[in-house]
């Protein structure tokens, strides 16, 4: 066998070069996608400014709102709580004083009505006269 290494060499220059074609389509692949990369970002950061940044300024100021509206919610619901549970307090003394007065008046004439009542049956009840004996 004879060592014929032009052949060799050929097919080692094609490898060579080939892998040289290769490391360069890399690295101009690696620019072009810095290249969009950059160009995409630049395209970001301006929608950003131009609706992201504004949208953000009305909704923190809607939220802004908001939550000055549930403040203002809040300590109207506590003061509407307290009148409701004054009016309650208020309303169950007046009930106890009427009936307190009710019962107060209405137990005078019940002992009237009962003292007449105990009266008229013993003036019409036909009782035999007692005697000295019997008390």
């Amino acid at each position: 066998m004879t060592a014929d290494l032009g052949t060799t060499n050929l097919m080692l220059g094609i490898l060579a070069a080939v892998s040289v074609l290769e490391a360069l389509v890399v690295i101009g692949m690696g620019v072009g996608g810095f290249m969009v990369y950059r160009r995409v970002m630049t395209l970001v950061d301006g929608l950003e400014q131009r609706q992201v940044a504004p949208a953000m300024a009305r909704v923190n100021a809607i939220l802004d709102d908001v939550k000055g509206v549930t403040a203002t919610v809040k300590e109207e619901t506590v003061r509407v709580d307290q009148a409701i549970r004054t009016t309650m307090d208020r309303v169950d003394d007046t009930a106890d004083r009427v009936r307190t007065t009710v019962r107060a008046r209405t137990s005078r004439l019940v002992g009237v009505i009962r003292g007449v009542r105990v009266a008229l049956q013993s003036m019409f009840e036909q009782r035999a006269p007692r005697t000295r004996e019997q008390y």
